[in-house]
């Protein structure tokens, strides 16, 4: 079943989200049994919203597929970013509903994604990332993997925001987000990309299909000057996937390889007087920043049925990264070199089984375990002009994480859906100062348990009301998950307890949209001591205390025909603190910083004619504080628009045009730490032009 739609809408108003809740919810509820007159058929029974175009296989066996998670799944296809021209991948994710993309341009460590009000500073790192079912998220919770994967071997993401899915535990905060990279087909694409700032990029993916096999392979190079004077950055990924299934298709073996390499210089963050005036200049004290990036990641699958009833799938893998960094945050600052290196280490197996069985219309349970050893090391050096003058960190520190869940799917009646579920996840680890030459123990966080529950139901084919509430959890990172010799006691994990209530629904034939309200508590958030200023670093928790986090969302999509398609999202969020940390009693009531109070997203894509497409689209945030005593002022609001132009000059072959930034609109990354501040300009209006030959 190939799937077309597109994606999201939201609604806001400025009285508290409580207060809205009520009357939001009863006025959906009262219109639902008007919407029978109008809709035709759309699939219920479950939430996920797809824009863009999907192949789905609706698999009797194997593992339960996102769409199984009841709460706001969104799909990106792969045709709605394979055309995309973006210097990381990360930046595709502003095509989704109620995520917000952080862009630091700085160097190899160039931004990451968040949602449901949580920010992509790096503090905290809430969103578990897979790349074809392998975790991908480094020890704090970046997305260093991800830089790995360019957008034309993307087959498709998805995107599932809230606390109940129970496949995963570390990282896992506020949701997850998987990619899904190419597999099969007998084609071979090559797009060459020339645009604006000196931008050169080559991607060739080749697929070969044959009996039980396939094969997939690319070739990726991006090179740019940047936006910015001093920013150059030269990006080259490759990657192969091998697969074998049996002819009766009831075991499948692969292996994937992917290497990633990137060689950057540091533009550095500005003053707020000189990205105001001189927004593409460099600082003078950055010139000698730059940074080296290396990914590699292996995974080994094996997915098999054992009977009619049951199946299993497992995936091992072996992920290795390291970053070199020089870097001066500020003039008053000192040079300092960052070192990291990390390896993981680790294994997934789920095994499910759907019995037949009188009492329900459908049953289906299933289980997982996993385990991942981290082996890390962190060194820090002054230096100056990037020759080092003394070391002031050199950890080295181990984290090893195991984690089980079981949930079930229980059908009583066509119209009713319910979902239990339960995971608890255990630590372990030993953390070591080589300099200070002392030993830490993990924090005994003992057995955490997350409890799970999703229902949906789905009176009518065009319209399905779906909850959940579920619980996911933190922990410290680096050096914060090792008991202190100052610490009276062990730390516990922070625990988030959250829940949803939505109504995904069609009013009209090619209509299609959701909408939900949401709430998260977490009852001790902590988060990273960044220290971008401070020497020496010892790392450390920056306790933030009880927080609340709540939002809506309503999304909405429409084709009314095959040759157009528009979309529209509007996501309202907010982060309070409602008990702060003892020594900073004035942010009781006060916005964690760094999260907008609204994302928003449009657009519109028509088939002018066989040979040619047109595309606008647009997003828009709103500005944020940079602190929690919300005391110096809001930063970082803007609203950006985009153009592209798809040109079929003959079959399988095609020129892009793409206008990013149309109107040249000014917009920041803002950061404020202990007094020091960070602009780093966002680009300028820029051009693209593609050609992609498929053959």
């Amino acid at each position: 079943m190939i799937q077309r739609v597109s994606f999201s809408c939201s609604v806001s108003v400025h009285r508290s989200p409580r207060g809205q809740l009520r009357p939001l919810v009863g006025a959906l509820l009262l219109a639902l049994p008007g919407l029978s007159a109008w809709a035709q058929s759309v699939a219920a029974g479950d939430s996920t919203l797809t824009l863009g175009t999907v192949e789905v296989s609706d698999r009797a066996q194997g593992p339960l597929p996102s769409r199984n998670v009841l709460s706001s799944v969104d799909v990106l296809g792969g045709p709605e970013v394979q055309d995309q021209s973006v210097d990381f991948s990360w930046e595709l994710m502003q095509r989704a509903p109620g995520v917000l993309v952080t862009p630091f341009r700085q160097g190899t460590d160039a931004g990451r994604f968040s949602f449901r009000g949580f920010n992509g500073e790096g503090r905290i790192n809430a969103v578990k990332l897979l790349i074809d079912g392998i975790p991908s998220n480094d020890n704090a919770g970046g997305m260093p993997f991800l830089d790995a994967v360019f957008p034309l071997d993307i087959e498709r993401i998805e995107i599932v925001r809230g606390t109940n899915d129970p496949r995963y535990g570390l990282h896992n905060i506020a949701g997850n987000a998987q990619v899904f990279t190419r597999q099969g087909g007998n084609e071979t694409q090559l797009n060459t990309t020339v645009g604006s700032f000196g931008t050169r990029e080559v991607q060739l993916a080749k697929g070969i299909e044959s009996g039980g096999w396939t094969q997939n392979y690319l070739v990726a190079s991006r090179e740019s000057d940047g936006y910015r004077d001093h920013a150059q950055a030269r990006k080259l990924a490759v990657a192969g996937k091998w697969f074998y299934t049996t002819e009766d298709g009831a075991q499948r073996l692969g292996m994937s390889l992917r290497h990633y390499e990137n060689d950057a210089l540091e533009a550095g963050y500005l003053s707020a007087s000189a990205a105001a005036s001189a927004p593409r200049s460099s600082p003078s004290y950055a010139a000698a920043d730059r940074s080296t990036r290396h990914t590699n990641q292996l995974g080994l699958y094996f997915d098999s049925e054992l009977g009619r009833q049951l199946s299993s799938s497992t995936r091992a893998y072996r992920n290795e990264y390291s970053n070199q960094r020089w870097v001066r945050f500020t003039q008053a600052g000192v040079q300092q070199e960052r070192d990291s290196e990390e390896a993981q280490t680790g294994i997934i197996s789920t095994l499910t089984w759907r019995p037949s069985v009188t009492w329900a219309r459908e049953f289906v349970l299933e289980g997982g375990v996993d385990y991942q050893r981290q082996t890390n090391v962190s060194q820090r050096y002054r230096t100056v002009e990037r020759v080092r003058t003394s070391q002031f960190r050199d950890w080295d520190f181990s984290l090893n994480s195991t984690g089980a869940y079981v949930q079930a799917v229980v059908r009583p009646t066509d119209t009713l859906k319910i979902v239990p579920a339960l995971r608890v996840d255990q630590f372990s680890g030993q953390f070591r100062d080589r300099l200070a030459g002392t030993t830490l123990p993990i924090n005994a966080y003992g057995t955490i348990p997350q409890p799970k529950l999703s229902v949906v139901y789905a009176p009518w084919q065009q319209a399905s009301v779906y909850a959940n509430l579920g619980r996911s959890f933190q922990i410290g990172t680096g050096i914060d998950s090792y008991r202190a010799t100052t610490q009276s006691r062990d730390l516990q994990a922070s625990l988030n307890d959250g829940w949803e209530l939505g109504l995904k629904f069609s009013p009209a034939p090619g209509m299609e949209g959701r909408v939900a309200y949401w709430e998260q508590k977490a009852s001790g958030e902590v988060a990273r001591t960044l220290g971008v200023d401070g020497l020496p670093d010892p790392g450390g928790l920056g306790n933030i205390g009880r927080t609340q986090r709540r939002g809506y969302d309503l999304q909405a999509q429409w084709r009314p025909d095959s040759r157009g398609s528009v979309w529209a999202n509007y996501a309202h969020q907010e982060a309070r603190i409602t008990a702060p940390d003892p020594s900073a009693p004035t942010t009781l009531g006060k916005e964690v910083e760094n999260v907008p109070h609204y994302l928003a997203s449009v657009g519109a894509d028509y088939q002018l004619s066989p040979d040619w497409k047109l595309s606008a689209w647009g997003t828009a945030q709103g500005s944020y504080y940079v602190e929690r005593t919300n005391t110096l002022g809001k930063y970082g609001g803007n609203v950006l628009l985009n153009l592209s132009a798809r040109w079929q000059i003959q079959r399988g072959l095609n020129l892009q045009l793409q206008v990013r930034n149309l109107a040249n609109r000014r917009y920041d990354y803002v950061w404020y730490d202990s007094g020091s501040w960070g602009f780093a300009p966002g680009d300028g209006r820029a051009f693209y032009a593609t050609l992609a030959w498929t053959y």
